[in-house]
């Protein structure tokens, strides 16, 4: 399916979405199709979401190169993702980040924990640690991070979310009450309790459920 792979990375650079070269590599390097399910293997490489199982989705590949482009995203970073899923956007991130850089990742439900979990580690990504746990309360054991990113939609910002970032840190979530669209928004950390935030537009994720998220199951 490389092919098929390179076709959907160069369809996103034209498209505008892939604009770092780091971004084109990792994007090319991810085997999007061994994160799906069997039955939807054949549409591994259009742009769109895709049902991983458990009311889950792996998202379409433009918004995992459109949050990698937002992030910023260096060599040695310490990043958190809320959100783990089948792990597909972990895999990219990691990728960006390198050996020297470390992706933390929590996952709330157990199944897809455990299917990512294996997953990365058959595919060799040890910069990865997939923890089961509830990801709006962030990470605290590994914070400060130099980016955190949450691939759910939450009803407000976190506040452990935001107080786990480093000064210069980013954090990028969706945010919003309606359950086919939010608002982008990008947090970044100026100093010590000093935050600046700018909304990038709507977007639909799936909600983020948990203490500092929606309650309902």
């Amino acid at each position: 399916m490389m092919d098929e792979r390179r076709r959907m990375v160069q369809d996103l650079i034209d498209k505008g979405y892939i604009k770092s070269e780091s971004i084109r590599r990792a994007m090319e390097n991810v085997p999007r199709e061994e994160f799906v399910p069997e039955d939807e293997r054949h549409r591994a490489y259009l742009d769109m979401p895709l049902p991983i199982g458990e009311g889950q989705t792996i998202s379409a590949p433009h918004m995992v190169a459109m949050i990698a482009e937002l992030l910023d995203l260096e060599r040695g970073m310490k990043v958190l993702e809320v959100g783990t899923g089948c792990g597909y956007n972990a895999a990219v991130i990691a990728e960006i980040i390198g050996s020297e850089g470390h992706l933390y990742t929590i996952e709330r439900i157990h199944s897809l924990y455990e299917r990512a979990r294996q997953k990365l580690e058959a595919l060799g990504y040890d910069n990865i640690t997939v923890i089961h746990g509830d990801g709006s309360k962030g990470y605290p054991p590994e914070a400060p991070y130099s980016r955190i990113y949450v691939t759910a939609a939450a009803p407000y910002i976190p506040d452990p979310l935001r107080e786990q970032l480093e000064v210069g840190g980013k954090l990028l979530i969706p945010v919003g009450s309606d359950k086919f669209y939010q608002e982008l928004v990008l947090v970044e950390k100026l100093s010590s309790g000093d935050y600046r935030s700018r909304n990038l537009g709507g977007v639909a994720f799936v909600p983020l459920i948990g203490k500092h998220g929606w309650k309902f199951h």
